[in-house]
């Protein structure tokens, strides 16, 4: 059982990251995202076992979008004809990629090429999220399940939501309106989270530090809970998010030169 003076040494000892941590969840948050590439980056930096580094984002992941799911549902945002098939064919390969037994050096080399691509899609976002057309794509049921397969089996095995890949290829693929957009990658990014979990718990040797993990949770729940009633007055996401991509860009290049270099 883990000790009230523990949390508090945890939290002494790693206030700067839980505080990076806080301020992740309230920006993704207030634009439908978990956050779980930059807390990659930011633990990838750290001296956490890689198995436990993809643990904790995906919690945290589940903890920020959660709430934000929930109230899309509640504004009827979703079109279910279209979403099912995204996340029906992402979950079972989302779990298949958690639990792979992966080498160390094999995931930081496949984080630092996420991290890479990741931040790519993040710089993009504000023009592809700028594009509107009154006729939106004719959903395909072949092409939904290969979108959401793909990016959920990835997002499995590194430990991600998927949502900062597929919200700007629904967007570039005029899938849909900008909010029922947001509403689908959210959901998304909780399905795949709780299944890659699911899938990395199935090993004998998964262990989560919970002394911190636990205060992550906590600074991501009440970020997640501050982002996700900020209006785009309050805050500007896009120029946020343009710095974030550019930070994760950095870790991600370091990440491959010590490993592949």
């Amino acid at each position: 059982m883990i000790e009230f003076s523990e949390i508090i040494k945890s939290l002494i000892e790693n206030w700067g990251i839980v505080l990076l941590f806080f301020s992740i969840a309230i920006l993704y948050s207030s634009v439908g995202f978990g956050g779980g590439s930059s807390y990659l980056a930011i633990l990838a930096l750290t001296g956490l076992a890689f198995t436990q580094i993809r643990a904790t984002a995906l919690l945290c992941n589940i903890v920020v979008v959660t709430s934000g799911t929930l109230i899309y549902a509640k504004h009827g945002l979703y079109n279910w004809r279209k979403v099912i098939p995204l996340v029906s064919f992402s979950i079972p390969l989302a779990f298949i990629g958690g639990y792979l037994k992966i080498s160390q050096s094999f995931f930081f080399i496949l984080l630092g090429i996420t991290l890479i691509i990741a931040a790519l899609f993040m710089w993009m976002s504000k023009y592809v999220s700028e594009k509107s057309s009154g006729e939106f794509y004719q959903s395909s049921l072949t092409k939904d399940a290969s979108y959401g397969g793909i990016i959920g089996f990835i997002s499995g095995m590194v430990g991600i939501g998927g949502g900062i890949f597929l919200a700007p290829l629904l967007h570039l693929t005029n899938w849909d309106t900008p909010k029922k957009i947001a509403a689908t990658a959210s959901l998304f990014i909780l399905v795949n989270s709780i299944a890659g979990l699911l899938g990395q718990m199935q090993h004998n040797k998964f262990t989560i530090e919970w002394d911190l993990t636990l205060v992550l949770l906590i600074s991501v729940f009440i970020g997640g809970q501050i982002g996700s009633r900020l209006s785009a007055k309050t805050i500007s996401p896009f120029l946020l998010k343009k710095i974030t991509a550019v930070l994760i860009a950095i870790v991600g290049l370091r990440i491959l030169w010590k490993y592949v270099i």
